[in-house]
């Protein structure tokens, strides 16, 4: 999936909105952005980097979709490890 598929503004195939979602959440979880700051990264409102937070957290209650989301998480942690962000 394309950096370019996850900014689009138009409406995005299921896919495409949760891997959007996953990478909000790793982004504001991992590395500490504030939702304001993940959403102008994804060209997105906070508000739904809100809702993209809140749907993730819900949905790690299924243990193969949060095995997704740590792996994501760490691998997030790894390549930004030694990064300044702000």
């Amino acid at each position: 999936m394309s950096g370019r598929e996850l900014r689009e503004t138009r409406r995005s195939s299921t896919s495409v909105t949760r891997v959007r979602q996953i990478g909000m959440y790793a982004a504001h979880v991992v590395l500490g952005l504030n939702m304001s700051e993940v959403g102008r990264g994804f060209g997105r409102d906070r508000t739904t980097v809100q809702y993209a937070c809140h749907i993730i957290e819900d949905m790690r209650d299924d243990e193969e979709f949060d095995r997704i989301v740590l792996m994501t998480e760490r691998i997030t942690a790894a390549a930004f490890r030694n990064t300044e962000l702000r």
